[in-house]
């Protein structure tokens, strides 16, 4: 179970899923989750409510502060409305996978 990642490296930088919870009192990522379906995920929370795209917008920030690169480098790819969330972040690959090792407790 440990060498689960909710990352895979792909061409021009990472793709992650994340699990989202807005509202939630602090902005700050809380780890890894296998789920009970078997996905792995990275388990965030947001101040922002999950209106028009607030919580979007404040996880593509939080993200992005997290692994040192700027906003526009990490896009949302699918998921918008719903707490699973898709994204990629653009870089160097092994290089953000190891900060997002380093920050969500793993590695």
């Amino acid at each position: 179970m440990a060498s689960l990642r909710p990352w895979t490296v792909v061409s021009g930088g990472l793709a992650i899923v994340v699990r989202l919870t807005p509202r939630g009192g602090r902005d700050a990522v809380d780890g890894i989750e296998q789920r009970a379906d078997g996905q792995c995920v990275l388990k965030a929370r947001v101040r922002a409510a999950a209106t028009e795209g607030e919580a979007n917008d404040a996880l593509i920030a939080l993200l992005a502060r997290s692994v040192g690169v700027p906003p526009r480098d990490v896009r949302l790819v699918s998921g918008a409305s719903a707490r699973i969330k898709r994204l990629t972040i653009a870089g160097h690959g092994p290089t953000l996978a190891a900060a997002l090792e380093k920050i969500s407790g793993v590695g």
